[in-house]
């Protein structure tokens, strides 16, 4: 494991809600993470789908991770604003969430992602959330 996937993989460790939602790191690169969900029915909203905010939180998470992979030594990320936009219903036996980094600055990282959902059956994937996010670096307490 490389510098940055250790770094990635420290932080995603001490984050409790993506331990809660059962999602997982899948892949980590620079400028880029990959967070996959597994579908479950207590993530699911009234009409079966997945809820707009176990998307929103998976694909949020992968931005800012993808934005960590190029943060400063001795700093994390949190974010400042998103915008996201749902094409489709969460549908699927799991999804992909896709956190691209654009640019980053000496302070702010704008990043974009998706939220792929895989089905059985189905070759290839369908983009179900579309975002755009800012993250800030903010140094490490202590």
């Amino acid at each position: 494991m490389n510098e940055i996937q250790q770094r990635v993989a420290a932080s995603y460790g001490a984050q409790g809600l993506m331990q809660t939602l059962g999602a997982r790191l899948a892949l980590v690169a620079d400028g880029e993470v990959h967070i996959e969900l597994p579908f479950s029915t207590r993530l699911s909203q009234q009409h079966g789908y997945v809820h707009a905010g176990a998307v929103t939180s998976v694909v949020d998470s992968a931005c800012g991770y993808a934005a960590l992979t190029r943060a400063p030594a001795g700093h994390e990320v949190v974010t400042a604003e998103f915008k996201i936009n749902f094409l489709r219903p969460a549908l699927g036996e799991r999804f992909t969430a896709v956190g691209k980094l654009e640019n980053a600055g000496r302070q702010l990282a704008v990043c974009r992602g998706e939220v792929r959902s895989h089905a059985s059956g189905q070759s290839g994937y369908k983009v179900v959330a579309m975002m755009q996010a800012t993250m800030v670096y903010v140094a490490k307490p202590g």
